[in-house]
């Protein structure tokens, strides 16, 4: 049985998408602001790692439900 129908698989990957192309144009544009933030140390080394998380965590749903569209799945491995 499918995990997601195609209709939501769609909407998903596009906001998932979306919110991802969001985050890597305000990465771009706030570049020098989060460069200086990083600079000013104390608990400000915290906004790279902050923001990598950030990307890591949007990016792989958008990836998952990019191929969950395309209808590619992981080989299962059985014993």
């Amino acid at each position: 049985m499918a995990r997601f129908t195609t209709t939501n698989a769609l909407v998903q990957t596009l906001f998932w998408g979306f919110f991802s192309a969001i985050l890597y144009f305000g990465l771009y544009y706030f570049e020098e602001p989060i460069l200086n933030w990083t600079k000013e140390g104390g608990l400000y080394f915290i906004v790279p790692v902050i923001i990598a998380f950030l990307f890591s965590f949007v990016h792989g749903a958008f990836t998952t439900y990019f191929w969950d569209l395309l209808g590619v799945k992981a080989k299962s491995v059985r014993k």
